[in-house]
């Protein structure tokens, strides 16, 4: 049975999956976190960094721990274009909580430039990471980011990344790219049925929701 670590910086989450001795971080959170992270992988023997889409609050980190660690970076090549630019895929937002963090969130997303990794790899939906000793698998979910994928453990355990938060309560992601992407992307977390779901920010909970805006 594989533990998920939940390390949060601010109001953003990364997770540390392992099997006991070899792990995979989920995530990398923002500049000011990057020391307390690698702290926390150093006590694993670290094989993979998956980025669940390419915004600053998740990847802006993903250079410096890939390097430190000399392992690869998993990310969609949908959203490969956002280490140019956050412009790329502007975002979009519902709702009185979408409206605050959007405003909150636009002036660093447009000013924070994401360094590109020197090793990526690309995933896609049905992508096992067996091979870095994780029972996990990627799962597409489009909308928050033209390539946003999410991580399912064991069958168990979801992280979604932003496609759903749970700021106030859980619901659809409140910033997107694509509005009927997203609403799709949490019906299909929904129809999967028992699963923890761990955000992008906010705390875990169970996938009993119908996330629907």
């Amino acid at each position: 049975m594989h533990e998920i670590k939940k390390i949060t910086i601010g109001t953003d989450n990364c997770y540390i999956v392992s099997n006991g001795r070899d792990a995979i971080l989920v995530d990398t959170a923002s500049a000011p976190g990057c020391d307390k992270i690698i702290a926390e992988c150093s006590k694993f023997n670290m094989k993979l960094i998956v980025l669940t889409h390419v915004h600053f609050d998740h990847a802006e980190n993903a250079a410096k721990i890939a390097d430190y660690f000399n392992i690869p970076v998993a990310v969609s090549k949908e959203d490969v274009e956002l280490f140019e630019s956050f412009d790329k895929q502007p975002l979009f937002s519902y709702g009185l909580t979408g409206r605050i963090v959007l405003g909150l969130s636009l002036t660093v997303l447009r000013n924070t430039k994401v360094e590109k990794p020197h090793n990526i790899i690309f995933i896609k939906d049905g992508d096992s990471l067996a091979s870095y000793g994780i029972d996990a698998k990627i799962i597409s979910l489009p909308g928050h980011t033209n390539g946003s994928i999410g991580v399912d453990v064991e069958e168990k355990s979801l992280l979604v990344g932003d496609e759903l938060d749970n700021w106030v309560v859980p619901a659809t992601g409140h910033l997107y790219t694509n509005l009927d992407a997203i609403k799709e992307s949490a019906e299909k977390i929904r129809s999967l049925g028992e699963r923890t779901l761990y955000y992008g920010h906010g705390k875990p909970t169970k996938n009993k929701f119908k996330f629907f805006k």
